[in-house]
């Protein structure tokens, strides 16, 4: 099916960002697609329109408040007379106006990020990224994620696409020799870059070093096309070695369009990211040199940096003018078939890797998510408090809302974003902020509401109004809501409970993580007959076995011996346990240790809380014991768990993990909860900790060791069917996301 697209950026002059767009244009429109262009202007513009490409004049060239009003308008006027599919922006000011139009205007709009500028507050109010932003290359999504906190589910990555037929071994120079007056049997050295201050460092340094060249390199001629802020700056310089030399050494034509005829003038090309490439494409020998750093001569030893900078070089040493030299005059030295093997391996690397069609089909597969309509989830739980339980629900719940496919975004209510910053793909949310919450609420079409027991009372009553608020607050506007996984109770206060009834009665969804948490809502009168009991999200976790460390080597950093069989212990602080549960947790551990030769390990699932309790009962034992001092990812607990020969638990989520992973366990109750997850899963219980009888555990500690292997059997039978009844949350969420996407 054709589509209209509309190309926002600065101007069509000279420059790697508008070759990018121009590149992109053309072969989308050989795809059928109908491309307009807005700018204000430039000498791409007589190509583009000679294509079968519009371009409309609109002067989002500058910061200029009068020419950002009239662009404003203009642009709004363009989008309501064209009607585009979608709006695709290319610089900071053309897509910060383009994000103004469509406050008033609905279109799908997505942004690439060419290049990394300085980031200040004054341009962070000047920056709209859109709803998907392609960078050209992986530092500049890096960048972007840590400099905009764009979560990286909006970002994709592609290439600057080369044009390998224009740039090829076979284009010739054409007359531009003659043109400028160049000798056609004398070396050229050719170098194409804008000549703004931000990016004519080597052209500086190539005008500086030109006598150096001309002395040991008979008859050199360096062709220095591109013009800019500073281009009258450099040619006066340039003229002036020539004058020094008595003869046009340097030649400075200004900014041309037939970049592929500068190239294939050369024998030798310095330059960065596109014209780098271009020139590698017409199997130039290449020193990739400029602004942001210098990688040299391209060789297969530097395709790696080549490739993460987009032959950028940011991070590189800086060009300096010696070394410059040194590069030039060594691949002038090489024979002719040298320098053509060196181009030719530039060439295969632009074949594989940079293409044009390889560049349009990345845009493409954005394009097609950004025209379907939009589905905003908001996640709303426990969640930033670095507990690993919900960590481990969140994770879940996300990986959940994305295994849905389609065009999903995903934000959700944090405890200090801050300190969370790079863990994430999706958005984060400040949960104590008001006013963001209640725009996130307003922007989101599905309020999920995660895993935990949120709706109780038992621990505070003030969490419990905070999630009935957001629920409330999502009913009220309208929105969906999800009760994703929950578990429910206890809740004890008559207006907590009439309160929960009103807001669970009003969801739209229901799914329950036990048959308990049913009971309790039927007590509390819950009529919602889409309410359904299945299991905890984390059931449906699964670990990544290339980024997640092994059980060894995490040990390893901690300094706990491998090749042990241990017992994991979970503990956490609960103020109604007996005064001295760490001595009876003690006890119980250096029995383990002495009659069944375990090593104890602690595993904190809340840090640092869990450290306190642990290390209490670590010094009231008198066996030896570790400590996980770390904090570890879902995937890294889960591996520790798996590696356990069981888990002695007093944390829920230390159950689910362990059942997940097919390790039994023995519980130690603070919560009704604890105790029905227990029977759920057929594992035995110490006791309550409120007074843990240690004679009594010990002997519960001896018949489940005697009948180990069976409860090995049972967890993994239960986990079979909780990991299937966990997977049904997934499918009843898509119903919900079905009649959204209606």
């Amino acid at each position: 099916m054709s589509r209209k697209i509309l190309m926002v950026t600065m101007s069509m002059d000279i420059g790697g960002a508008e070759t990018h767009i121009m590149e992109l244009s053309r072969e989308l429109t050989r795809r059928g697609w109908q491309v307009v262009l807005a700018s204000n202007g430039g000498v791409f513009v007589p190509e583009a329109e000679a294509f079968g490409i519009r371009h409309v004049k609109i002067p989002l060239h500058d910061r200029d408040p009068r020419n950002m009003l009239r662009s404003y308008r203009l642009l709004k006027q363009l989008i309501r007379e064209e009607k585009p599919d979608l709006v695709h922006a290319h610089a900071r000011i053309p897509a910060f106006i383009t994000g103004l139009v469509r406050r008033s205007l609905e279109f799908p709009f997505v942004t690439t990020a060419h290049w990394v500028f300085e980031v200040t507050p004054v341009n962070r109010r000047l920056t709209d990224w859109g709803e998907y932003t392609i960078a050209v290359s992986e530092d500049i999504r890096q960048y972007l994620m840590d400099e905009y906190s764009l979560p990286s589910e909006q970002i994709s990555v592609t290439i600057n696409g080369i044009d390998t037929g224009t740039f090829s071994p076979e284009t010739t120079p054409g007359g531009i020799m003659e043109e400028f007056g160049m000798d056609p049997d004398a070396p050229v050295l050719s170098y194409v870059s804008r000549m703004d201050e931000s990016r004519a460092m080597a052209a500086r340094q190539l005008i500086a070093i030109a006598p150096a060249l001309a002395e040991r390199i008979e008859g050199i001629q360096l062709l220095i096309a591109g013009g800019g802020d500073v281009f009258d700056e450099l040619y006066e310089q340039a003229q002036a070695v020539n004058r020094n030399l008595g003869r046009q050494c340097i030649i400075m034509p200004g900014a041309r369009t037939d970049i592929h005829r500068i190239v294939a003038a050369a024998d030798v090309f310095v330059g960065v990211s596109r014209a780098a490439l271009e020139a590698m494409s017409g199997g130039k020998p290449v020193i990739v040199a400029g602004n942001e750093g210098y990688i040299g001569p391209f060789t297969p030893d530097k395709l790696a940096v080549g490739q993460q900078t987009n032959f950028c070089c940011r991070g590189c040493e800086l060009p300096q003018e010696e070394l410059l030299l040194q590069n030039i005059l060594h691949l002038f030295s090489l024979s002719e078939e040298e320098r053509k093997a060196v181009g030719a391996y530039g060439r295969q690397v632009v074949m594989e890797h940079y293409s044009v069609k390889k560049m349009t089909d990345d845009y493409c597969a954005v394009y097609e998510t950004a025209v379907q309509k939009r589905i905003h989830v908001l996640m709303s739980g426990y969640y930033g408090f670095y507990n690993s339980g919900d960590e481990a629900i969140l994770s879940s719940t996300y990986a959940n809302v994305r295994s849905l496919g389609g065009n999903i975004s995903a934000e959700a209510l944090i405890y200090k974003p801050e300190r969370c910053a790079g863990l994430y793909e999706f958005a984060m949310v400040d949960r104590f902020r008001v006013l963001q919450v209640l725009r996130a609420l307003k922007r989101c079409d599905i309020l999920l509401f995660g895993g935990g027991s949120l709706l109780q009372d038992k621990t505070s009553a003030k969490s419990l109004w905070y999630y009935l608020a957001i629920i409330f607050a999502a009913e009220w506007m309208k929105k969906k809501v999800v009760l994703y996984s929950n578990g429910i109770g206890p809740v004890q206060s008559p207006l907590n409970r009439k309160m929960v009834r009103r807001a669970v009665n009003r969801a739209d969804l229901i799914t329950l993580r036990d048959a308990q948490s049913a009971h309790e809502l039927e007590r509390m009168g819950v009529t919602e007959k889409d309410l359904h009991v299945t299991a905890d999200t984390v059931f449906t976790y699964r670990i990544d076995p290339e980024n997640t460390a092994t059980q060894e080597e995490l040990f390893a950093a901690e300094g706990i011996p491998s090749g042990v069989p241990f017992a994991g212990v979970s503990v956490r602080s609960w103020q109604a346990a007996s005064p001295d549960f760490p001595q009876r947790a003690a006890a119980l551990c250096d029995y383990i240790y002495t009659k069944y030769h375990f090593n104890i390990v602690f595993v904190i699932m809340q840090n640092p809380e869990d450290k306190t309790v642990s290390r209490r009962i670590m010094d009231a034992m008198e066996s030896p014991a570790y400590l996980l001092e770390k904090r570890y990812s879902t995937g890294e607990l889960m591996r520790i768990t798996e590696a356990a020969e069981f888990m002695l638990c007093m944390r829920l989520h230390t159950l689910i993990f362990a059942a997940d992973m097919g390790v039994p366990s023995l519980g130690m109750i603070y919560d009704p909860k604890v105790r029905d997850y227990l029977e759920l899963l057929s594992m035995p219980s110490l006791g309550d900790v409120e007074d843990l009888d240690v004679d009594r555990a010990k002997a519960k500690i001896d018949a489940f060791m005697q009948e180990y292997d069976l409860y090995v059997d049972t967890i993994c039978r239960t986990r079979d069917r909780l990991q299937a009844a966990a997977e049904q949350n997934v499918e009843l969420l898509r119903e919900i996301f079905d009649e959204c996407g209606k």
